[in-house]
């Protein structure tokens, strides 16, 4: 878990900050956010209608784009992640915004239980971050803890389907439970001819029943699991959502 932790922070850090400034300014960020703050959470705007007061956590939520709009909303709301440059960002997008952010920097499953134990109504993931952690029922287990009696857990991930529809992550092995080298996100933002320099992340590609299994042996009841179609390409899935709650 160390090895791949490293791995990926260094991958997230190499050049985040200068990337996550491409593009839109600050400012032009901000203004969406404040025009219309529940369209920021996509499809799981339902979920936070009462989201004022709240604790919401956002687990590697990354550049803050999706937690600076739960404070918008009246939320409390802190942000877990593993890449320094990242947090700055977001701490300075929630300053152009005008609302308060916590960041809590580091690999989430050595979050401080003390602190955070049975602290959020919410705890909240999305983009795609469990292929990140080769050790899912400690990653799970850790968001049971931080949740709060009573709290709510959103999990939206990219399906598993994609380790068929894309070979060559698992060499279309669906069940493949090994570590493979892949290409960090960030990478696609920058100029091609620079693309070559971005470090690779190290990463764990699950099934749809490891995902399950890991959520409700940490504790967690399943409430609802829903799998969302490609946008461009409907007949087959892109992501799922899993909302448990404790």
């Amino acid at each position: 878990m160390r090895e791949q932790a490293e791995q990926n922070k260094t991958a997230w850090e190499y050049r985040a900050y200068e990337m996550r400034n491409s593009g839109e300014t600050m400012q032009e960020k901000a203004k969406e956010i404040l025009d219309d703050p529940k369209s920021r959470l996509r499809y799981h705007q339902k979920y936070f209608e009462h989201v004022a007061g709240k604790r919401v956590a956002n687990v590697c939520g990354s550049d803050g784009r999706r937690t600076v709009p739960f404070a918008v909303l009246g939320a409390e709301a802190t942000l877990f992640d593993i890449s320094e440059p990242q947090l700055k960002y977001a701490m300075e997008l929630a300053e152009a915004v005008g609302v308060k952010l916590e960041c809590v920097l580091g690999d989430f499953i050595e979050t401080n239980i003390i602190k955070y134990g049975d602290m959020f109504d919410f705890v909240y993931m999305e983009g795609g971050i469990l292929h990140y952690f080769s050790d899912l029922d400690a990653f799970t287990k850790t968001l049971y803890a931080i949740t709060k009696p009573g709290g709510r857990m959103i999990l939206c991930d990219a399906h598993p389907y994609r380790k068929l529809l894309f070979p060559e992550l698992t060499d279309g092995d669906y069940f493949d439970s090994s570590l493979h080298n892949a290409n960090a996100p960030l990478r696609s933002v920058a100029p091609e001819e620079e693309q070559d320099a971005f470090p690779k992340i190290l990463a764990r590609y699950y099934t749809i029943s490891e995902i399950i299994n890991s959520v409700i042996n940490a504790g967690f009841t399943l409430k609802e699991f829903i799998e969302h179609p490609h946008y461009q390409e409907p007949k087959r899935p892109m992501e799922f959502t899993i909302i448990a709650d404790k």
